[in-house]
């Protein structure tokens, strides 16, 4: 019976370069290697801000909820705020400042529907 074919039949076997056949030479740490530098801990990140006041967050999500200041997909909300003020739709005066307060936070720069896709 004769025995089934390899895939690895059709090739021919490559050999690395500088070993010879049949001679695996084996490591010995700390051998003709440099002195290995100690880890350096990678630098601590600045802890994660506190979450915004659920407060805060209940005037942001009323916010996105009214109609009357214009859409707010594809937009932050200060852009909503200010296009909404340009046209004279006269925004709540506290989401601004709430706004311009926690800028840096993605839970309070963005509308509820930031993630979804156009």
């Amino acid at each position: 019976m004769e025995q089934p074919r390899r895939i690895t039949d059709s090739f021919p076997r490559q050999r690395r370069a500088g070993r010879a056949p049949g001679r695996n030479k084996v490591k010995v740490k700390g051998r003709g290697c440099p002195r290995a530098r100690p880890r350096v801990p990678p630098p601590a990140e600045e802890p994660p801000a506190a979450p915004p006041d659920p407060a805060l967050l209940e005037m942001l999500r009323r916010f996105d909820l009214a109609w009357e200041y214009g859409p707010c997909t594809g937009i932050t909300r200060l852009q909503r705020w200010e296009r909404a003020q340009a046209l004279g739709l006269s925004p709540p005066a506290p989401v601004r400042e709430a706004l311009l307060e926690h800028r840096d936070n993605p839970d309070v720069t963005y509308s509820l529907w930031h993630e979804y896709a156009l």
